[in-house]
């Protein structure tokens, strides 16, 4: 073991030991000489005049990149046409056009960053007629050149004229309105505007509306709502917008906006003939009365609202649901159907005599005579239940005749009845009477 171990101090560790010293040493000595010579004067010129050599190499080389010559393209830029508006209309100069910039890439950065690229169209001094005319772009940087697409127009300047039109009232989105609002009294602060133009687009001009949109009234708007900057646009004979000036191009529009609406009850209506032997002994709703909503015209002349139930060969009680019909020119309604209930009972027939015959849809100018008691005054016959039809008297019943487009002289007319209860089955025993119009 003695021998091992000296072997290796001799030929491993101690070499190992004396390079490590010898190399330290060295170090120590190389260390202290750089300092020293980091210290003189002329070494700190030289190190910095090589720094300075470097960072202009360095420089120098991305310089290279930004001289080499590209190109930039500025798209849909909108094209200002300089002339007199007041006396001329002009066609012809787009309304957009694309710049293309060229030059070097440092340059082109600025030129990019630019905050208003003007690109314009002079047509000062030209009179009325067709001219070629140039699109320039007038803010371009020494070095950049610039090219714009495109860049010749062809300008036809036209003398502006002027015309008085009335103005008309067109409302949109109306069916974007509650269903419970109307919609009256809309009225704009003129009801005629000037319109100027080439006399050519004067000519097309078939009507100029005002364009009222209902698209953001709500029902909280109910009363006088007054609409500003409603525009005004006109249009030719098969409703094409033509490009023209009005003046004013904007009117305020004034309207009433009410929720009218009225209770009616609901009618049943029972079509068709029960089973033989039976008849209703009664009609009960879920809902009575119905709200409608609607202009007042319209509402003015409905008095019920009238539910059609299919009774025929009915046998039995029974409960329907009903869907109620809107009425024309009714917006909504407060419910959309009902359950009827209806009952049967043994049926009982009953008549009714010297019931007066009406006349009705009789021109004016004309009168009617019976030729016999019978043409004026019929029997009718009553079925239903005997609770029902007991309490039926003439006031209950009416008999009348169509007399529509009948003329002077005699004529045979069917007997129609109606009745207010249509629980009841209502039949004219004299179905047919003769009459005689004459002149008064």
């Amino acid at each position: 073991m003695k021998s091992i171990f000296k072997f290796f101090e001799n030929v491993i560790i101690m070499p190992i030991a004396q390079l490590i010293l010898k190399t330290s040493g060295r170090a120590i000595r190389f260390s202290r000489a750089l300092e020293k010579w980091l210290t003189q004067k002329t070494t700190l010129l030289f190190l910095s005049l090589l720094l300075a050599i470097g960072v202009f190499v360095m420089i120098d080389q991305k310089l290279l990149v930004f001289t080499e010559s590209s190109a930039e393209v500025i798209s849909d830029l909108a094209v200002d046409v300089v002339y007199n508006e007041e006396a001329y209309v002009v066609e012809g100069i787009p309304e957009k056009v694309d710049l293309t910039l060229i030059g070097k890439r440092s340059d082109l950065i600025f030129a990019k960053q630019a905050s208003n690229h003007e690109v314009t169209v002079d047509l000062t001094g030209l009179s009325p007629g067709t001219h070629r005319v140039s699109i320039e772009y007038k803010q371009a940087l020494p070095g950049i050149t610039h090219s714009v697409n495109p860049s010749i127009a062809t300008a036809v300047i036209y003398p502006k004229l002027s015309e008085i039109k009335s103005l008309s009232v067109d409302i949109l989105n109306e069916d974007a309105l509650s269903e419970k609002l109307v919609i009256s009294n809309l009225e704009v602060s003129t009801d005629t505007v000037i319109v100027k133009g080439a006399e050519k687009d004067l000519e097309r001009v078939a009507v100029v509306k005002a364009l009222v949109d209902l698209d953001n009234l709500t029902s909280d708007d109910v009363g006088e709502v007054v609409l500003q900057n409603v525009p005004i646009i006109a249009y030719d004979s098969s409703g094409q917008i033509v490009e023209v000036e009005t003046e004013p191009n904007r009117v305020e529009a004034k309207m009433r906006v009410e929720s009218p609406s009225k209770e009616v009850p609901i009618r049943v209506r029972p079509v068709g003939e029960v089973e033989f032997g039976y008849a209703i002994a009664s009609i009960e709703l879920s809902e009575n009365y119905v709200e409608l909503y609607g202009s007042e015209d319209v509402l003015d002349n409905i008095n019920y609202l009238e539910a059609e139930v299919d009774v025929d060969g009915l046998d039995e009680d029974r409960e329907f649901r009903v869907d109620l019909r809107t009425p024309v020119g009714i917006r909504t309604m407060s419910i959309s159907d009902v359950r009827v209930n209806i009952t049967l009972g043994e049926a009982v027939e009953r008549e009714l005599e010297g019931v007066n015959i009406e006349y009705r849809n009789l021109e004016s100018g004309y009168s009617v005579q019976g030729l016999t008691e019978r043409d004026v005054r019929v029997v009718v016959g009553l079925q239903g239940v005997a609770e029902v039809v007991e309490n039926i008297d003439e006031e209950d019943v009416r008999t009348y005749l169509d007399l529509s487009g009948l003329d002077v002289g005699e004529h045979e007319v069917d007997v129609q009845v109606e009745g207010a209860d249509e629980r009841v089955k209502y039949v004219a025993k004299t179905r047919r009477v003769s009459i005689k119009i004459v002149e008064e």
